[in-house]
């Protein structure tokens, strides 16, 4: 890099809430170093791919990726200009030999457990100059603990509390990539959560790979629960949201749930992924549930709280998946009647159980059947938002909107939400008047205060 000029840098996030976390913390240590952010990766001394490696074709696509910032390379080389090509995140830890032969010029890549060695790497690849930098260890250390002290950059922020999973999901990469649960203590998030509210974060979203698996060693050195981490996060004094995701079902708990009845800051909305409705599938997902103690699960936190929504992910086309399997997962989605979710075809993960089992559903079938599910969950969703017209709710404004004059918001249920305000009204929670309910998002009205 060139000695007395700014660095800048871009970075562009694929994929889930974690790796967003994770962008954000590695935009912090750049930032700590004296690196600034660009728009556009042709103005960037070091480009940055934070990849995600659940949908299909992943890797094909990062790769497209980087042929195009090869051309950017070579440009700015021709004007004198010295460009660091970097990759990070799941993509890197299942395909790390293919970046190093098919992407010569890259210069480092890193796994989503080693983001934290960018600074030194940055530091190698300056002294010796032409190397490639693979970094893809499951090191002992946890990367939280090099990391820079995380600040708000908005009303609402995420704060990484578990990562890896142990259910092994016979579809999933992440146990692969991502690797065994680990919980941070709970002195420690408490901190980073007390940090972010110093300055202006007004709700938390927790997250984890698995996050209702929380098993953090507490003060007093015993394991402490989620539960046990919400009753001392509500305890903050000027954080007004908290929320958590991605939950898995086996381990929605009672003490859990009861907390969604007495926890007054932890919004009404749960994601709680599904899969399948047929028990068949569930067992050959090798989820650790059946249908009907999931649905035993809704009613226990329909009955802890009369208000809460859910959503949830679901996987059509899994294979050995019938009509009838389908049909069951259709069953499932009325019985539930979610007020958002996500649904996908199953695709391959080479290394998952999944991907050599026989009986693969064909790819006609597949699409037609997600078809059918996304109609049904698209007119729910869309319902829900109707039926919020005439409501008033709290909603936390977060940026400005798209037009002029307009802010854009979330709702207790992490529904979108545009209104006429201002650059006072961003960063705090209002009471709107919900004025139109459309399928991806509502609109309302600023209630003037009293």
């Amino acid at each position: 890099m060139r000695f007395g000029v700014t660095v800048k840098y871009y970075i562009k996030t694929f994929g889930c809430q974690m790796n967003v976390y994770d962008s954000k913390r590695i935009a912090d240590m750049l930032q700590n170093m004296g690196y600034q952010s660009v728009d556009a990766p042709a103005d960037a001394d070091l480009i940055l791919f934070n990849t995600c490696h659940i949908r299909e074709k992943a890797a094909e696509k990062l790769f497209s990726d980087l042929g195009r910032m090869e051309i950017i390379k070579n440009e700015r080389k021709e004007r004198g200009l010295e460009t660091i090509i970097g990759v990070a995140g799941c993509v890197v830890q299942a395909e790390n030999e293919q970046i190093a032969t098919r992407a010569p010029y890259v210069n480092f890549a890193t796994g989503p457990l080693t983001y934290h060695r960018i600074p030194e790497i940055l530091a190698r690849i300056a002294r010796q100059k032409d190397i490639c930098v693979i970094d893809t260890d499951f090191p002992a250390e946890s990367k939280f603990d090099f990391l820079p002290e995380n600040k708000s950059v908005g009303g609402c922020s995420y704060l990484a509390i578990q990562e890896g999973c142990n259910n092994f999901c016979t579809y999933c990469i992440v146990p692969y990539t991502r690797g065994v649960e680990t919980s941070r203590p709970v002195d420690d998030i408490l901190q980073e959560a007390k940090n972010l509210v110093a300055t202006n974060t007004l709700e938390i979203n927790l997250l984890g790979q698995n996050v209702n698996s929380y098993h953090g060693e507490g003060s007093d050195g015993k394991e402490k629960n989620l539960a046990y981490l919400l009753n001392k996060l509500s305890e903050i004094e000027g954080l007004k949201r908290i929320r958590y995701t991605t939950s898995y079902p086996a381990d929605m708990s009672d003490e859990l749930i009861a907390c969604h009845k007495n926890l007054k800051k932890l919004m009404p909305y749960l994601h709680l992924p599904l899969q399948s409705g047929s028990d068949k599938i569930l067992k050959a997902m090798n989820r650790r549930h059946t249908s009907g103690q999931y649905l035993e699960i809704v009613e226990k936190l329909k009955d802890a709280n009369p208000e809460i929504g859910l959503s949830s992910d679901f996987i059509v086309g899994f294979p050995g998946e019938t009509d009838e399997d389908f049909n069951a997962t259709m069953e499932m989605v009325k019985k539930v009647n979610y007020i958002q979710a996500f649904s996908f075809k199953y695709s391959r993960r080479a290394g998952t159980p999944a991907a050599v089992y026989e009986h693969q559903v064909e790819e006609k079938i597949k699409q037609q059947r997600l078809k059918i599910l996304q109609d049904d969950l698209f007119s729910r969703q869309l319902n829900f938002n109707k039926e919020c017209v005439g409501k008033i709710m709290p909603v936390l404004f977060e940026s400005k909107g798209k037009k002029t004059g307009e802010i854009f918001g979330r709702t207790p249920y992490m529904q979108t939400l545009v209104a006429k305000g201002g650059a006072d009204d961003i960063n705090k929670i209002k009471n709107v008047i919900i004025t139109f309910g459309g399928m991806n998002a509502l609109a309302g009205t600023i209630k003037e205060e009293a």
